[in-house]
């Protein structure tokens, strides 16, 4: 077993970068400020990777201090603008699957709280068991005014105020255990969606919504989950290897081509600016990472930008 890594010194930690690891440090008050603010293992050991000679601990000869500072706030930027879009099409979700179910049931609590109002086929049933005690605790909380009032004044917390409390992921597997009636409706919001397609967006947008939120190294983030091939894999020509898509499948491309389906066009497009301004912008500080490199560490093809070429059609 490997000895634990002994305690530096912000100072220390600052020399260490610079004589051994060969860091082009400027300004060493500035980084030990950062260093400070950010942290050794959230900074260099989040963000080095790119910067070393392939097979080795030793990092590019010129390698500056101030590239990976860059590509850290890259980094931070990303998951402001994916949060962003990510949160809008969450909303949307949960609003969505409230409006419809309530028309469908009513507005009696008792209604989402009954696993008969569900797809209740034999693979759903621990689905439906959790779900059920999510809503429990969301109708039970005492953490927000707004539950507060409805179960106290009406003695009743409609699904539109419950969806509300539920996290990304539970909407994602109540969307799953839905009637396909309810199902079918929802999907109707999205063209060109069928409802699997949706079903693996959601499974996949809630892993990066945890990403974004928790502040973890979102720009080569991978998930298990994949979406579905969808028409613009094929009109991006994107590479395969074998019979799998390489780009757009469970990276951060993937969230991208979810986004095309589920914005507005007026939203998707605004993303795609702020998008390809945070990968201008980058680029400009990166020495020795060039934009190629770092798309394809993103998992985004050299033609992304034109997603918005194509319409979404079969």
């Amino acid at each position: 077993m490997a000895a634990s890594k002994e305690f530096l010194t912000f100072s220390q930690q600052i020399k260490h970068l610079k004589f051994d690891k060969q860091l082009d440090i400027a300004n060493e008050k500035s980084a030990e400020e950062l260093l400070q603010r950010i942290g050794y293992f959230s900074l260099i050991d989040g963000y080095k990777e790119l910067f070393r000679i392939p097979f080795t601990k030793k990092y590019k000869p010129g390698t500056a201090f101030d590239e990976i500072v860059a590509l850290y706030q890259f980094d931070s930027e990303l998951r402001e603008l994916f949060l962003k879009y990510l949160l809008q099409i969450e909303r949307h979700i949960g609003n969505l699957i409230a409006y419809y179910f309530v028309e469908l049931h009513g507005t009696s609590q008792a209604e989402y709280m009954n696993p008969a109002n569900y797809n209740h086929i034999s693979r759903n049933k621990r689905t439906i068991s959790g779900l059920m005690r999510k809503l429990y605790g969301a109708v039970t909380t005492t953490d927000y005014a707004y539950v507060n009032y409805y179960r106290l004044q009406y003695g009743n917390v409609p699904l539109w105020i419950a969806v509300s409390i539920l996290s990304f992921g539970s909407l994602s597997k109540m969307y799953n255990v839905l009637t396909q009636s309810l199902r079918s409706k929802i999907c109707k919001h999205f063209p060109m969606v069928n409802q699997k397609q949706l079903e693996r967006f959601l499974s996949v947008l809630t892993k990066y919504r945890n990403v974004c939120a928790h502040s973890d190294r979102l720009f080569t983030y991978r998930t298990v989950d994949q979406i579905l091939d969808t028409p613009l894999h094929a009109k991006l020509n994107i590479p395969r290897q074998g019979n799998q898509y390489i780009y757009g499948k469970q990276d951060l491309f993937a969230v991208v081509i979810a986004f095309r389906y589920l914005l507005p066009n007026e939203d998707f497009l605004a993303f795609k600016k702020k998008l390809t301004f945070e990968i201008t912008n980058v680029s400009k500080k990166l020495v020795h990472i060039t934009e190629a490199e770092l798309l394809a560490h993103m998992g985004f093809p050299k033609n992304w930008k034109a997603i918005t070429r194509y319409h979404l059609t079969s």
